[in-house]
């Protein structure tokens, strides 16, 4: 009991500023703004169960898919980082007047899960960062059952605790717009997606200095 909860501690410490649910809920709301509100919540919900699984699914099996395609960790950032330089960049430069522009026509109200999964669980909540963590953990507590059932049980809890603080922050963004009004909503996004765009270079740069280490041996 005690390992499960040091592994829960451990997994929400370690994962929970990367994925920033907080941070990431203003770049949800620009995303979805032509959504009611009861539709937001359920793309909310989705959402959470998305970044739940594609955690546990990192943390549980992450190495051994590498393994199989022969893909190494810094690859997977290197790409992952790309993606979220162009998902920030993109954020970063839209016009204030497109606001309810460019990105909004891509969301259809009629099919609220369209994008459920790409872009808005990965990588804008559980992106490259949060999944190279999440196999990082889960290569270090690698052992045979029965041993590491204790870690499946804390990255479970960890991850479950994860998700509930997405649907929280997502479903709710509505209420934090609001509270900010149009000006500071438009001032939390554009920082979000500047840092957005840090956070990118900053994967993309782990990676590739990897590689470039390697190539130098």
């Amino acid at each position: 009991m005690l390992e499960a909860v040091k592994t829960t501690i451990l997994v929400v410490s370690a994962l929970f500023p990367i994925v920033n649910p907080l941070g990431g809920s203003p770049i949800f709301l620009a995303l979805t703004r032509e959504y009611t509100a009861p539709a937001r919540r359920m793309l909310a919900q989705q959402i959470a169960v998305n970044s739940f699984i594609l955690l546990i699914a990192s943390f549980l099996t992450g190495t051994h898919v590498l393994a199989f395609f022969g893909i190494s960790l810094p690859v997977v950032q290197v790409g992952g980082g790309l993606i979220v330089i162009s998902t920030g960049w993109s954020l970063l430069k839209q016009k204030e007047e497109d606001d309810r522009g460019a990105a909004h026509r891509e969301m259809d109200p009629q099919d609220i899960f369209r994008h459920a999964f790409y872009p808005l669980t990965l990588p804008l909540t559980v992106g490259p960062g949060s999944i190279s963590v999440a196999i990082t953990l889960g290569a270090n507590a690698a052992r045979p059952l029965p041993q590491n059932l204790p870690d499946i049980v804390g990255a479970l809890i960890g991850s479950a605790l994860i998700a509930v603080s997405v649907f929280l922050c997502y479903g709710f963004a509505d209420r934090l717009a609001r509270l900010l009004g149009a000006t500071g909503m438009t001032v939390i996004l554009r920082l979000s997606a500047f840092l957005l765009v840090c956070i990118g270079v900053q994967i993309l740069w782990n990676g590739a200095s990897v590689l470039l280490a390697s190539l130098a041996k």
